[in-house]
Order: C-alpha cells, then sequence, then structure tokens
C-alpha cells in the first residue's frame, strides 16, 4: 500500500479545504496518509475548530492529522492556542515537522 503524508504550508482556507479534501479521498480509496499543518496554515486551526468545519472533524475523527508546526505557531501568534487546541504539536527539526522520518518510513511526501 502506498503512503502519503502531506505537508500543508498555504494559509487560504480554500487551498486548505483541499488538502482536507484529498487526504479524505486517499484515506477512503485505502491509501495510508497522513497531514502535517505547517507554514502559514497552522493560523487555520482556531477557524476551522470554532466554525465546527465538517472536514476538519472527519481529519480529527479518523486521526490523519499528524499535528502542527511548533515553531510556526509561536511566530505567528498561535502558539497558545494550537496547544490547546488538542492536535498534537510537532516540532523535532529545530521546532518544525521534519519530512525525513515519514521518507524513512516510506512515504510518499506531497507539500501544498
Amino acid at each position: 500500500m502506498r503512503k502519503f503524508s502531506i505537508f500543508a504550508f498555504n494559509g487560504n482556507l480554500m487551498c486548505f479545504m483541499h488538502t482536507m479534501l484529498n487526504a479524505l479521498d486517499l484515506d477512503e480509496k485505502g491509501y495510508e496518509v497522513t497531514l502535517i499543518i505547517e507554514g502559514e496554515a497552522v493560523k487555520l486551526i482556531e477557524e476551522l475548530q470554532s466554525s465546527k468545519n465538517p472536514l476538519f472533524k472527519q481529519m480529527v475523527d479518523k486521526d490523519l492529522i499528524f499535528g502542527v508546526c511548533k515553531a510556526c505557531s509561536a511566530k505567528l501568534g498561535v502558539l497558545e492556542y494550537n496547544q490547546n487546541s488538542g492536535v498534537k504539536i510537532v516540532g523535532d527539526m529545530n521546532g518544525h515537522p521534519s519530512m525525513t522520518q515519514f521518507i524513512e518510513k516510506g512515504f510518499e511526501v506531497i507539500t501544498l
């Protein structure tokens, strides 16, 4: 089975919606998929939770979100919110999530 690790950097909500749609589609078709929220996308957690976004809820319920970047959350002023959001904070590479950990496990990395 192919495995995909999607790194979402874009903070535009419409772009992020498509990221979630693709992750859910891959999951439904039997692929292993995980989403890492990086860059400006870290600012979207609060908006997605407060609006009760159904795609985000599905992502959380299916445990498809690996985590949200610690360094980007701090830099963009959303670390405290993201730490309390229930989404795991990750930062094994100078505060950012490393792609290497996924590549070494056979994941294909997609950046959006």
